[in-house]
């Protein structure tokens, strides 16, 4: 579904869709995100996976100056800071 045309894509609903949180243990800016990811994913019933740049050279070499980095169905959403109504738009519309 990722390459068809917007026209013809079917609007996820927001348990079909996945936040990927990518961090590393000790960070702070972590986890101030888990805290808003797990607000908005838990009311709208939206699946959340973790993953740690420590434990996977390929993300840690994409994405270790942007932690945290949100994805949202694979795709990135944010980085360094997660706002809130900025997520549950993305998540609902």
């Amino acid at each position: 579904m990722a390459g068809m045309s917007p026209l013809f894509r079917r609007k996820a609903a927001p348990h079909e869709r996945l936040v990927t949180l990518i961090r590393k243990p000790g960070c702070h800016l972590c986890d101030d995100a888990q805290l808003v990811i797990e607000k908005v994913c838990g009311d709208l019933g939206v699946p959340v996976e973790q993953k740690d740049i420590t434990q996977d050279q390929a993300l840690h070499d994409q994405y270790w100056e942007q932690i945290p980095v949100v994805l949202i169905d694979g795709e990135q959403h944010t980085f360094w800071r997660v706002n809130e109504e900025r997520l549950r738009r993305a998540l609902t519309d």
